[in-house]
């Protein structure tokens, strides 16, 4: 790191040297005409005309678009605005972190140091001007990440519109629906078929949530079945043309689940104009309860669904137990069991239901999503978006600030 010093401070004495040089002689100096005179100050820190001008090379060699001499401004007010305060948190970059910093930045050029000092030399730009950019860039960025980074979190399900808006996908079709699930074990499966012909006959709305507040099994029964906007891609594949094939008013006809019958209501139908994706893959876990419905399962699964954010967490849970208590799947949608896939579509990754039960009602299924892969996004590594979102909204918090560091400075251009 030593040796990079050196290089830097022997091509900073060239590059001024041959500078002065250019201008007319060592008797000419930057000094003498007025270089180091200020341009701009920025509440008690100068810029001076030899900044800037070494800014707009600067630039030039970046082949930074646009008015250069208005961007280089611009961007040295906003260096001393960050400068000030990072002197008064008192943060100070190292110097062999800023010796590794000014290395990695000459290799995103395909070279190293010497050969990038070499180019900023034939360019009349001084070693030291890149090296005040990369001392403040890396400084700063330090700084948010310290500031912020608590503040900004990414769900699984800002991922997955993230990797849903990189998608080619036709216009989003999202549909309004209403539900009933009517319970129907061997014992009243009969009974269960007669009550779901009648309810599939309906056309009226208030007519279709009164059978759901008296018969359905869901939780939504206590809004008369109403759901909100959903995309139909959310449907497993062999619902959604039955579903698109409705009519505002008109019931599908019973859908056999296990240990149940589900019917739709279609309440409203629309295009969003977003791009999306239909899943190609979802994945899902399922925690199984002793006791079916009962207060004390219920009470059970609200405990653990308290203690979880991400699909990961229920490995925690399930520790020391015996393997089947807990299933942890990636499948294609129509590889999904119907009663699984109907309470996904209402989910986002991380959001549980507990409505589905197993063994004839005896056993109470946990039911998270996991996540959503969307057709021709198999690849995509879901960390990387994750990354790319993160450093996105850092990035707005950044802005924020010194805009707000902006707006009480005091800014004279001379």
């Amino acid at each position: 790191m030593t040796k990079t010093r050196n290089r830097m401070r022997a091509f900073t004495i060239i590059a001024v040297f041959w500078a002065m040089l250019m201008a007319g002689g060592l008797t000419t100096s930057a000094t003498a005409q007025g270089q180091f005179d200020p341009a701009i100050t920025v509440n008690d820190r100068v810029i001076t005309r030899y900044e800037l001008t070494q800014r707009i090379r600067l630039l030039e060699v970046f082949r930074t678009p646009g008015d250069l001499e208005q961007t280089a401004r611009d961007a040295l007010i906003e260096d001393r605005l960050k400068e000030q305060e990072l002197d008064r948190v008192g943060l100070r970059l190292s110097e062999d972190a800023l010796d590794t910093a000014m290395e990695d930045f000459a290799a995103r050029a395909n070279m190293n140091l010497d050969q990038f000092a070499r180019m900023l030399a034939q360019n009349g730009v001084d070693l030291v001007t890149l090296q005040d950019f990369v001392r403040v860039g890396v400084s700063w960025r330090d700084y948010v990440r310290s500031r912020f980074g608590r503040q900004v979190s990414v769900t699984e399900a800002d991922v997955d519109r993230a990797i849903a808006r990189q998608g080619t996908g036709s216009a989003g079709i999202e549909v309004l629906l209403s539900e009933i699930i009517i319970p129907a074990p061997p014992e009243r499966a009969a009974d269960a078929q007669r009550v779901a012909g009648q309810i599939a006959a309906l056309r009226s709305f208030s007519a279709f949530e009164d059978a759901a507040r008296q018969v359905s099994a869901l939780p939504s029964r206590a809004d008369g079945g109403r759901l909100g906007w959903l995309p139909i891609s959310n449907y497993p594949p062999q619902l959604q043309s039955l579903l698109l094939g409705l009519r505002p008013g008109e019931v599908t006809q019973p859908i056999n689940i296990p240990n149940g019958i589900a019917l739709f209501q279609m309440r409203g139908i629309r295009e969003t104009g977003l791009r999306v994706q239909a899943p190609a893959r979802i994945a899902y876990a399922t925690y199984v309860i002793p006791g079916g419905q009962t207060a004390a399962a219920r009470a059970k699964a609200a405990d653990i669904a308290r203690q979880l954010d991400t699909c990961d967490d229920l490995y925690g849970v399930a520790r020391n137990q015996p393997p089947e208590v807990l299933t942890r799947v990636d499948l294609p949608p129509q590889d999904i069991p119907d009663d699984i896939a109907l309470e996904l579509a209402r989910l986002d990754p991380g959001e549980i239901s507990v409505n589905l039960t197993r063994d004839n009602g005896q056993t109470l299924v946990l039911l998270m999503l996991c996540g959503r892969t969307a057709v021709g996004q198999e690849g995509l590594d879901r960390e990387t978006v994750r990354s790319q979102i993160r450093s996105e909204r850092l990035a707005g918090l950044a802005s924020a600030l010194v805009a707000d560091l902006q707006a009480s400075a005091t800014i004279t251009a001379q």
